[in-house]
């Protein structure tokens, strides 16, 4: 017999360019997240991380649920959906507001004030906000100030990060969703999922960057102080290098997706210098071989160009200083070997490969770099656990501006 979901239980739903996946997490009393079911189906209908076939995607969504749904043994009624693309992009804002002259204790009405400010935005038409997120006050020009209530100061500000992206492009993963009678409880973007699955308190504070290497896109993040600093997506994934491989070694796209997993690198090995691969034909002409030095050049300027466009990105905004704890690697491109290493040369800082936090349950089957997303799904719904549920994300501004289409229950 199927439980019905309890106010504990939190699924998170990650529609990918290789994968659809859903996550089961329920909230124990201690506080600690056990992941009690786990669906996954190839995806057929998603292309750099956005639906491009509404029914295949649709369906592998419903096969993906299903099965998560067996294995915890209870019917799903909504989600956290994970959302990425080209489309989403972050910019820092900051709000303002000026005090009488003279000596004046700051009130919680200011902050009010203040927080109103920094969320007026100037965003072009057709965007929508994804994520508000509060980073820090200044006082009279002192950063850093967590709780300005009762400071004295003329003039109160607050820095947020903003995360938006395109209204359009967003509402046919909540479409997909809804049409199997799902709700969406909040719209979540991969990267700032993806961290905070694999990121603790300490490294948070530190400083540290996710990267988050997809099939199909790459997305990042820059915690710093315990705040996001910094979001970003490139449109360059694996599928780019499995590209760039059957271009070069002149292979068909399956056989190229073959060596990269078999016999890739992100590094030029001296070893490998004049080996090569004997390639079986698949036609009947004679066999052919493939230079595994140039296999390995191929793939390193790929991902290394992947990296230094989001050096540069951060260069530009003075961070990677801020990056004491490093690099996080994640998703299945963290696979690739010689990425870490790569990764440190690049940024000149050290690299890892994210490793997912505070969970229990089916640690063995989701301990995996590719999971990240889908368990910071989850971990992100559980932070809205203690909160009155209310429809005011993203999912209910577009369903009340589409008229109904996307109407909660």
């Amino acid at each position: 017999m199927m439980l019905k979901p309890s106010h504990h239980v939190i699924v998170g739903l990650e529609i990918g360019t290789t994968k659809i996946c859903a996550v089961v997490g329920r909230l124990q009393a201690e506080g600690v997240l056990n992941v009690v079911g786990v669906g996954q189906c190839r995806s057929r209908g998603v292309r750099k991380g956005e639906i491009v076939d509404f029914k295949a995607a649709t369906e592998d969504i419903r096969r993906a649920l299903a099965e998560a749904e067996d294995m915890a043994n209870l019917e799903i009624k909504s989600v956290f959906l994970g959302v990425t693309g080209a489309h989403v992009a972050g910019f820092n804002n900051r709000g303002r507001v000026h005090l009488p002259h003279g000596e004046r204790e700051i009130t919680e009405s200011d902050v009010q004030e203040v927080v109103r400010n920094a969320r007026t935005l100037n965003l072009p038409a057709g965007r929508d906000v994804l994520h508000l997120i509060r980073q820090h006050f200044i006082v009279d020009g002192r950063s850093g100030v967590t709780k300005p209530v009762e400071m004295e100061g003329e003039q109160l500000e607050l820095d947020v990060h903003v995360v938006h992206g395109m209204t359009s492009r967003l509402q046919l993963p909540i479409k997909a969703a809804r049409s199997l009678q799902i709700d969406v409880e909040e719209v979540v973007f991969n990267g700032i999922a993806s961290s905070l699955a694999v990121l603790s308190n300490q490294e948070k504070d530190l400083g540290a960057l996710v990267i988050d290497l997809g099939a199909g896109v790459t997305e990042y993040a820059v915690y710093s102080e315990r705040v996001v600093k910094h979001t970003g997506v490139i449109a360059v994934g694996g599928d780019h290098v499995t590209n760039d491989l059957a271009y070069g070694l002149k292979v068909p796209m399956s056989r190229a997706e073959a060596l990269k997993i078999e016999h890739g690198s992100a590094l030029m090995a001296p070893e490998v210098r004049g080996r090569t691969l004997r390639l079986p034909s698949e036609t009947g002409l004679p066999d052919r071989t493939v230079n595994l030095e140039h296999l390995h050049r191929i793939m390193s300027l790929r991902l290394e160009e992947t990296f230094q466009i989001i050096a540069e990105d951060l260069e530009r905004t003075g961070l990677l200083d801020y990056l004491r704890a490093g690099v996080v690697l994640c998703g299945g491109g963290s696979r690739v070997p010689g990425i870490h290493r790569l990764a440190e040369r690049v940024f000149g800082l050290p690299a890892s490969t994210g490793r997912t936090r505070a969970i229990s349950g089916l640690v063995a089957t989701l301990d995996q770099p590719e999971f990240a997303t889908g368990i910071g799904l989850v971990r992100f719904g559980s932070f809205h656990l203690g909160r009155t549920r209310r429809n005011t994300g993203l999912a209910s501004r577009i369903a009340r501006t589409l008229g109904g289409i996307f109407q909660t229950s």
